[in-house]
């Protein structure tokens, strides 16, 4: 570690601290933006709030090239010893203060000498908004290189290793209803039941085929019918149903089927099958430049040997919106490996915290670099 970093651990230990033990959920995060703000602002930087929503910006210097570094605020709401609350058990605690040290070094060192940083801290990654939400503030618009981070299962990546980027897939959510016909028990023919329904929807999705040299799946993951009364066929049941890829192009291919699936099934039962999309992510879409930036960083920072080009994950990321939405925008996400254990989303996640030091020097790392790419 550099002496400037080493200076810097006990104020970047203490931003830790705080948020991981003052997590907030999507679009709450009120808390979290007031004390991100109050740190850098008593840091000597300027933030420009997001209008409407939570999270900010900050920006320093002027000109091009623009280069930026994105860190996602919200924590998960989710059951932890009993007791349901917001958890930080995806690890954003630790991007925010990767972000909020990376502006301390940079300050530290001068950077940019040319050119503008934008460091972006966003709401709502967990409900796939928030990217979106960002985009529309307009903050983007301008940017040639956006860099994010995200800590890696021990399953995934090795404690001080890193990846150059992170391969997410493409995820979509559906929420539906079937509205049949109720019945007595004694009558089925009179009624139309919507666990037959959802019966022949479940094995109507297992017939789905796209390119097999791309994984995608298509799967139920929730259905309510009936009540307490075992003799009534129910006539309605709600459903949700679960897409993945790994490419773009195939979930677009994998949703057209599903569509057509739910229409077959209503068609043959006679009964309506309402349904839309509650949240969606895109796959990413990593670009070779950036890529290789974020990888000679890497190899600077913790050596070739601990460098790793990609990881090939079947979580979805928001951050990938960017990109797909601004297509000028030359962007990847490092993979910060970290002991993390026994995973991310589990209620007890916890990681090697020291690594969060080696990730705000990967990420200065790779702006710096990225500004004299410019050059």
């Amino acid at each position: 570690m550099n002496e400037q970093l080493q200076l810097l651990k006990p104020k970047i230990e203490e931003v830790f601290a705080h948020l991981h033990s003052h997590p907030e959920v999507s679009w709450k995060e009120i808390e979290t933006t007031r004390y991100l703000q109050d740190f850098l602002e008593s840091q000597g930087f300027e933030v420009s709030l997001f209008k409407g929503i939570t999270g900010f910006s900050v920006t320093i210097g002027q000109g091009s090239p623009v280069v930026g570094l994105r860190a996602d605020i919200d924590a998960l709401w989710q059951e932890v010893d009993g007791v349901y609350q917001a958890n930080h058990s995806c690890g954003h605690d630790g991007h925010m203060t990767m972000a909020i040290g990376a502006l301390l070094l940079a300050k530290e060192r001068g950077i940019p000498t040319i050119g503008t940083l934008k460091v972006i801290f966003q709401p709502a990654e967990e409900k796939g908004k928030g990217a979106l939400a960002v985009l529309d503030q307009g903050i983007m618009d301008d940017i040639d290189y956006l860099f994010g981070v995200h800590l890696r299962a021990a399953d995934e990546l090795d404690d001080g290793c890193s990846a150059a980027s992170l391969q997410h897939g493409a995820a979509k959510m559906i929420s539906g209803t079937i509205t049949g016909t109720e019945a007595h028990g004694a009558r089925p023919h009179q009624g139309k039941n919507a666990i037959e329904v959802g019966a022949s929807l479940v094995q109507a999705l297992q017939s789905i085929h796209c390119n097999p040299m791309v994984s995608h799946t298509a799967k139920m993951t929730m259905f309510q019918a009936g009540g307490d009364s075992a003799n009534i066929i129910p006539g309605t049941a709600k459903f949700s149903l679960d897409l993945r890829s790994q490419q773009n192009n195939v979930m677009d291919e994998l949703y057209q089927h599903v569509q057509r699936v739910i229409q077959a099934v209503a068609e043959q039962y006679d009964v309506e099958i309402a349904h839309h999309v509650m949240s969606e992510m895109v796959a990413a879409e990593v670009n070779p430049e950036a890529e290789q930036i974020m990888a000679e960083a890497i190899a600077r920072t913790v050596g070739k040997e601990k460098t790793v080009r990609t990881i090939v994950t079947p979580g979805g990321e928001d951050f990938h919106f960017y990109a797909v939405h601004r297509p000028k925008i030359k962007s990847t996400m490092l993979g910060l490996g970290c002991g993390l254990s026994p995973g991310l989303h589990h209620p007890q996640m916890t990681f090697n915290e020291a690594s969060l030091l080696t990730g705000i020097e990967i990420l200065v790392s790779a702006i710096e670099i990225a500004f004299q790419s410019k050059k």
